[in-house]
């Protein structure tokens, strides 16, 4: 299946006559940044500073761009270096609650895929809220030992005082540069930031001096009866595949990469609840991770292929230095 991009999506890659048509609504969306600005500026509101350090992974584009695979890839690291982290999410729009714990048996149509997925990679604790605030603050009553909070996403989010942030670009870049409807950007770049910000790319091209996400498919795929098996064991086989992300043909192209041939690329809209979705036969089914988390309950024979992210050194390096130091400011005690 042929993975169609929505006109509005194809016209933010360039200035055409559908972005240029668009571009004076982009004022509505500058009068909405500058009103969210003096209201904080006039301390009308005054964003939540918290005990301990707050870490973004955010973006200035609509749509993802590989911020929740960088998140895991922190988390577990940070948890293995000996740092007691917790993860925030926003939560979905169907949420009922206000603020929610997400468990490893959370329904993913309660707590969304990316903070389910989170906490079954990286077993740290993870909560959601509509208030990233507010979701912060309750993880740490549940978990006072928590020394760094990530949050996933919340990059323009005022309301929570964040003290160093990664910003994640994928190969559009800017797009074409403008500002929402008429072009994919959330708010001006270049962003004014006051506090240490990298630029991290997750594609292939490099975007100004940013560092790359490198990321690639894991050599062996898992079901959900906790079976393992080479992907190398499908060559030469079909099977199908299915991904419900936001780009999925990367995910296919990954996987013929690996020699895998597929009679059936399925590309479904980015966070689709797949609640009765089912295989057209009775090939196998390849999936992301992100997939697998809602698949599994009723089709536990799909094989998910994890996608293995890290960061270079030299980036590493510099976090680390930033976390010791803003631990020691908040008085906690560093890992």
């Amino acid at each position: 299946m042929r993975e169609r991009v929505p006109i509005l999506q194809q016209a933010w890659l360039s200035r055409g006559w559908l972005a240029c048509l668009l571009w004076p609504t982009t004022w509505l969306s500058r009068l909405w940044l500058f009103g969210v600005w003096l209201v904080y500026a006039l301390h009308l509101k005054r964003p939540i500073q918290l005990p301990v350090p707050v870490l973004v992974v955010g973006n200035v584009m609509v749509g993802g761009t590989g911020k929740t695979p960088i998140v895991m890839h922190l988390a577990s690291v940070l948890k293995a270096e000996g740092w007691q982290v917790g993860v925030i999410a926003r939560a979905q729009e169907t949420a009922q609650q206000t603020v929610q714990e997400v468990y490893p048996h959370s329904p993913a149509t309660q707590v969304g895929d990316e903070p389910l997925l989170v906490k079954k990679h990286c077993k740290v604790p993870v909560f959601i809220g509509k208030e990233r605030a507010l979701a912060a603050q309750a993880l740490l009553k549940a978990y006072p030992e928590t020394q760094l909070i990530i949050s996933d996403d919340g990059l323009q989010h005022r309301a929570l005082h964040h003290d160093l942030a990664l910003c994640v670009f994928d190969d559009r870049g800017l797009g074409n540069g403008f500002l929402l409807p008429a072009g994919p950007l959330r708010e001006p770049w270049p962003r004014k930031s006051q506090v240490p910000m990298y630029l991290v790319h997750s594609g292939n091209k490099p975007f100004g001096a940013s560092y790359p996400a490198l990321r690639r498919l894991a050599d062996v795929a898992v079901n959900g009866m906790g079976q393992t098996r080479p992907l190398a064991s499908w060559r030469g086989e079909s099977v199908q595949a299915l991904a419900a992300i936001a780009q999925p043909e990367m995910f296919f192209q990954a996987l013929r990469q690996h020699g895998i041939h597929l009679s059936a690329a399925h590309s479904l809209p980015d966070h689709a609840p797949l609640t009765v979705w089912q295989c057209p036969d009775d090939q196998d089914l390849f999936c992301t991770e992100k997939d697998a988390v809602k698949l599994w309950l009723r089709q536990p024979q799909t094989w998910a292929v994890p996608l293995e992210c890290s960061l270079p050194e030299d980036l590493w390096s510099q976090l680390l230095q930033h976390l010791k130091q803003l631990s020691s400011a908040h008085g906690q005690k560093t890992a």
